[in-house]
């Protein structure tokens, strides 16, 4: 044996290699979700819209009295609406956001990517993370910001959808669907205030649960959690104690949805439907409650067939109301996808500014 070779001492036993993670275990998996998603696609198209699409076009040629500036003014209230959520988006941010445009442009590329991924929301949040964060925002301060114009977002369309069926029930009756939906409403509710609770009354509770979670959690280090979620507790603490800021994100919250809504209406009125915008409210709060449930991206198919139905129950010619539900959601679907992109390539060329008052956030 050479001297300088190292001398194993008997008996200890040999250090074993690390345990690779166990795998994580899904519900279903990938390729049997995107099937079902597909199915669920082509059973929405073959046997609800493609009927209602051939019913419109039976019925177009009878709309002499189709108004052309009827669209450009619904699609004018789609663009205010996208506006509001970006107004909406700063505010949650504030101070130190990024400037109106910038945000403008994150938000129509993660309404793109929402269109076109299955999952709801999440891949455009995520998407809208990335592009704040490389914008100079704090990585808490997006993550906060996000979480709260998604939950309030949701949270003022439940109020808005339950005022309008306070009105309409008495004078249209009521529908099973709008009980599911106030139960979704509800359960929404209760999610909302629970975080809000744990963040600003019990974020030692809540940081003491979440680095118990982190520590089973492979790869994730329970400090850099908690790290967050302290930062993001802070944050929420700014928000609700301040309440010009919060009373500003609730109307333009709002101001997002009644637009939105304002511009399905004007799309109906073009093409000849005549129905109240209390009933216009009803279903389209339903349908976008409803689009909560993540089958298909941002609700297709779920949104034209719910707001279709409920439409033709409340009068509206089946013709009628898929020609201005269809022509809504070409506007409101279909072309931010396109503009999305450009979005985002107008984002990567361009220089990141760091937006003002980032220094002070980040240290």
């Amino acid at each position: 044996m050479n001297a300088m070779d190292p001398v194993e001492e008997e008996g200890e036993p040999e250090e074993q290699p690390p345990a690779p993670p166990k795998p994580r275990r899904r519900w279903l998996p990938r390729n049997v979700k995107i099937t079902l998603m597909v199915l669920f696609l082509f059973f929405v198209g073959e046997y609800i819209l493609l009927p209602e699409v051939a019913s419109a076009r039976r019925e177009f040629n009878q709309l002499t009295h189709l108004n052309f500036l009827w669209l450009i003014l619904g699609a004018l209230l789609e663009i205010a609406a996208l506006v509001a959520y970006a107004e909406l988006t700063r505010t949650v941010l504030s101070p130190g956001a990024p400037d109106r445009f910038r945000i403008f442009r994150i938000n129509m590329w993660a309404l793109a990517v929402s269109h076109v991924l299955p999952g709801g929301t999440v891949p455009g949040t995520a998407a809208s993370y990335r592009l704040l964060t490389d914008s100079g925002v704090s990585g808490s301060t997006a993550a906060f910001g996000l979480a709260t114009q998604g939950i309030g977002s949701a949270v003022v369309l439940n109020l808005i959808f339950w005022l309008s069926l306070l009105i309409s029930i008495p004078l249209q009756g009521y529908n099973p669907l709008y009980g599911f939906a106030a139960i979704l409403g509800v359960l929404l509710l209760a999610i909302f205030g629970t975080v809000v609770y744990l963040f600003t009354r019990g974020e030692k509770q809540a940081a003491v649960f979440i680095q118990r979670v982190s520590n089973r959690l492979p790869f994730v280090k329970p400090e850099t959690v908690t790290s967050l979620v302290q930062k993001v507790a802070d944050r929420m603490k700014i928000l609700f104690s301040s309440s010009e800021l919060l009373t500003r994100a609730g109307i333009w919250a709002a101001a997002n949805w009644l637009l939105d809504a304002a511009s399905l209406y004007v799309f109906l009125l073009a093409f000849g439907a005549r129905i109240s915008p209390i009933d216009v409210l009803v279903a389209y709060g339903l349908a976008n409650i409803l689009a909560v449930i993540p089958l298909t991206p941002s609700g297709l198919g779920v949104i034209e067939l719910t707001i279709v139905a409920v439409l033709k129950g409340f009068g509206v010619p089946g013709g009628v109301a898929a020609a201005g539900v269809l022509s809504w959601r070409l506007v409101n679907f279909w072309l931010p996808i396109p503009f999305g992109g450009a979005a985002y390539l107008s984002l990567r060329l361009g220089r990141p500014r760091a937006p003002a008052g980032a220094k002070a956030i980040t240290s």
